[in-house]
């Protein structure tokens, strides 16, 4: 039996916690600083992250076999690396591993130093030049923040006066830090959609496909958001261009970062483009997806903590995974105002009539307070389900949401659509 420990407070952590915690070799599960939610599953424990040496004492006094690390903000700032020399197991990439989510500039360079297909681009310091080279590209054009912005530092302009305006809130201190830098990319046309990878430092094992929804109004309209739902798999993504993208893009970046002596341990999760040359990467995160892990989770048939042991060991030259023939779609309830500075402490009721539905409700941004159930954060539920196709995931996800008492909650309407009119045009 193994003990393991759990970095993270969101939905995704919710949705790992439910998965771990049914594994046959789990002793105790540990989350920090966790949520309502997944203290159903696990000890919840306060702990400063920022503080490594904390991390590793709580570890040794507790027999941690594995640490699951959930955000990408610690993995950014190098938890990985003060865990593994200490001598203690980690699920997740080094402090250099982790850049590829941690500056754009840095995977845009690494796809032009090993052919990786993905938009040209230009890296700024300073607006004038910035702003030189967009009145040169014309719009429409994307505006990256180059560093961690919580999903929030991407701008799709389509006016050369939204694309100036992006620039000067990114160098104005918009989103802090990960302004400091820009990186501006050609627009590409096509289908998102996202593809996951359990990687050990050599083997690269696929996982599964999900398309999310970031914007966050209905018809994919309004500002980029963390994400308002996701539904796997994503149907774009056919075996065709799985294999071109595990050739074209994860193979070489896995070459690539190991010849930087950075070999990429943890999940590889890249955000495509499909358009009409195939396959192109718009960003890498390295850490799984908030919303897709929730329905991941829903669809992993697998032993959840083999799977992230091997990695974290090395061993997954030899593992398989399988998945449900289900869909999974979750729909992301999100307090008012969000994304904007969400209006945080109103009252969730219904949640046990959510359940009844056959729905899985994950907690991503509550709290309790004098025995309620509260908003405490911007993404707060996301209301998950499975069905034969996706279709009938939606229909049973809306049913749920439909069941839960929250007038100071929103979400979309219209989660999976794509995949739904591909349905429906195909009569499957």
């Amino acid at each position: 039996m193994m003990n393991v420990l759990l970095i993270g407070s969101g939905g995704r952590e919710h949705a790992l916690a439910w998965k771990l915690a049914a594994s046959p070799m789990l002793g105790t599960l540990f989350a920090a600083p966790g949520n309502p939610g997944i203290a159903e599953h696990a000890t919840l424990v306060v702990i400063d992250i920022a503080d490594h040496q904390a991390v590793v004492n709580f570890c040794n006094l507790n027999a941690i076999a594995l640490v699951v690390v959930g955000p990408e903000g610690p993995l950014v700032d190098g938890l990985a690396d003060s865990l593994a020399a200490a001598g203690i197991k980690v699920f997740g990439p080094s402090r250099k591993a982790a850049q590829l989510e941690g500056s754009k500039g840095f995977t845009k360079d690494l796809c032009a130093r090993y052919d990786i297909p993905t938009a040209a681009y230009g890296r700024f310091n300073n607006a004038p030049k910035a702003k030189a080279y967009v009145r040169a590209q014309g719009a429409p054009i994307v505006i990256k923040a180059d560093g961690l912005a919580a999903g929030k530092g991407v701008t799709v302009a389509m006016t050369l006066d939204e694309a100036l305006g992006a620039i000067d809130d990114c160098f104005e201190g918009a989103f802090g830090a990960a302004g400091a830098e820009v990186v501006v990319e050609e627009f590409l046309t096509g289908e998102e959609a996202s593809f996951f990878v359990l990687c050990d430092g050599k083997t690269a094992l696929p996982l599964t496909t999900a398309q999310d929804h970031k914007r966050v109004g209905d018809g994919d309209t309004g500002p980029n958001t963390g994400g308002m739902g996701a539904y796997s798999p994503a149907p774009v993504m056919t075996p065709e261009l799985i294999a071109r993208t595990m050739t074209e893009i994860i193979e070489p970046t896995m070459r690539g970062m190991a010849e930087m002596g950075a070999p990429f341990s943890g999940i590889l999760y890249a955000g495509l483009m499909i358009g009409p040359d195939g396959p192109k990467l718009i960003e890498y995160n390295v850490r799984f997806g908030d919303p897709e892990c929730q329905v991941m989770m829903m669809r992993l048939r697998d032993d959840i903590l083999v799977l992230l042991m091997a990695a974290a060991d090395g061993g997954l030259a030899n593992l398989s995974v399988r998945w449900r023939d289900e869909a999974a779609l979750s729909v992301v309830m999100a307090a008012e105002n969000y994304p904007g500075p969400p209006r945080k402490g109103t009252e969730i009721r219904g949640l046990e009539a959510a359940a009844e539905t056959g729905a899985k409700v994950f907690h991503a941004g509550t709290a309790l307070r004098e025995g309620k159930l509260v908003a405490d954060g911007g993404r707060v539920l996301n209301v998950t389900a499975l069905g034969a196709r996706v279709g009938d995931a939606q229909a049973l996800a809306y049913r749920a949401v439909a069941a839960i008492d929250w007038p100071g909650g929103f979400c979309r309407s219209d989660i999976g659509w794509q995949a739904v009119a591909r349905e429906s045009a195909s009569g499957r």
